[in-house]
């Protein structure tokens, strides 16, 4: 049973920080992209970043420069770094792995006010 399960998640004002957390299990964590994601009310749910097995990143352009994705695979755990957060990045925040089909975890909240 593969579970994830984010957290880390709060209100900040704009320029804040947060770093969110993406604990995995039942995955072989090691040689997964793991992605995270966002949905904001009435919004679609949006790429935010992503890493690789070899720890290669991507990220959405409007994230870019200010958050950092990073893995650790002894802990089965991906993070995500916020910095210089924005009203705009306020929603739910969702991790996802593909190992054999596709896993979502619950999402954990970021607000962010102005």
């Amino acid at each position: 049973q593969v579970r994830l399960v984010e957290s880390g998640g709060g209100e900040v004002q704009a320029g804040g920080s947060l770093r969110l957390s993406c604990a995995t299990s039942g995955a072989n964590f090691k040689i997964v992209t793991v992605s995270w994601y966002r949905q904001a009310p009435g919004q679609e749910r949006d790429f935010v970043a992503n890493i690789s097995s070899a720890g290669m990143r991507n990220y959405a352009d409007s994230v870019k420069g200010r958050f950092t994705m990073s893995r650790d695979n002894a802990r089965s755990t991906a993070y995500l770094e916020m910095k210089n957060l924005k009203p705009e990045d306020t929603a739910v925040y969702y991790c996802r792995l593909w190992w054999r089909r596709e896993f979502w975890g619950k999402g954990t909240q970021v607000t962010v006010s102005s």
